[in-house]
């Protein structure tokens, strides 16, 4: 496993890198999404140089990796940027991002780059993913397992109700080693979320599901 761990002052640099990184990527592409992969570099860089994620870029099949699922997909220019950063592909491929024949899709296509857990593009799948890789882990191991499940998601898919059947599914099953990070900005494809389909207040509606949750403002 990697023994990457960043100092705060070098996490800041190491985020500001990646960002540097996306824009280049989506310049270069002339498409793309940009304020959710710039708004979620801060996460990406605590997962995989904050020494959380537990990974190795010389063995990305370790069966004692950590998973990380990105269920909005969208925003997938960060992770392919952290990616790069942390050694699983040539930083100079990013600058192939959506373009014919590249590994690196609008989307994340895992038989294109094997590194990714999932495919992921339709909104509300990642945590039902998720909780089955975080179960299975658990059946594998019992519930005192050191691996967990990362699922990456935005708050415009709580629109969709396979998010909440999994977030049913792992509070009664108990999945401790599942974790969920809601980007909580606010907008979706439509508008504001509060416009389209009121979430809020969302932090409570986690809780009645029994999850532990925590709010954190996503920068170091």
């Amino acid at each position: 496993m990697s023994d990457t761990k960043l100092n705060e002052k070098d996490l800041t640099l190491k985020a500001n890198e990646i960002r540097e990184s996306i824009i280049e990527m989506l310049l270069e592409a002339g498409s793309g999404h940009t304020a959710g992969p710039l708004g979620m570099a801060d996460i990406f860089t605590a997962l995989y140089f904050g020494g959380i994620l537990k990974h190795d870029p010389h063995k990305p099949s370790d069966p004692n990796r950590d998973r990380l699922v990105l269920s909005n997909g969208h925003i997938c220019p960060v992770y392919y940027a952290t990616l790069a950063h942390a050694g699983y592909l040539p930083i100079d491929e990013l600058k192939t991002l959506r373009k014919f024949g590249s590994r690196l899709q609008g989307h994340p296509h895992r038989e294109y780059l094997p590194i990714l857990e999932t495919s992921s593009g339709p909104l509300g799948s990642g945590l039902s993913q998720s909780a089955g890789m975080a179960h299975a882990i658990i059946m594998d191991e019992g519930y005192k397992t050191d691996r967990y499940v990362y699922c990456l998601m935005s708050d415009g898919e709580h629109d969709e109700g396979n998010t909440w059947e999994a977030m049913l599914y792992a509070g009664k099953n108990k999945l401790r080693n599942l974790i969920a990070i809601v980007d909580r900005n606010n907008i979706q494809i439509d508008g504001y979320t509060e416009d389209i389909m009121p979430l809020e207040p969302l932090s409570k509606k986690w809780e009645s599901f029994n999850w532990h949750v925590q709010e954190i403002d996503g920068q170091f």
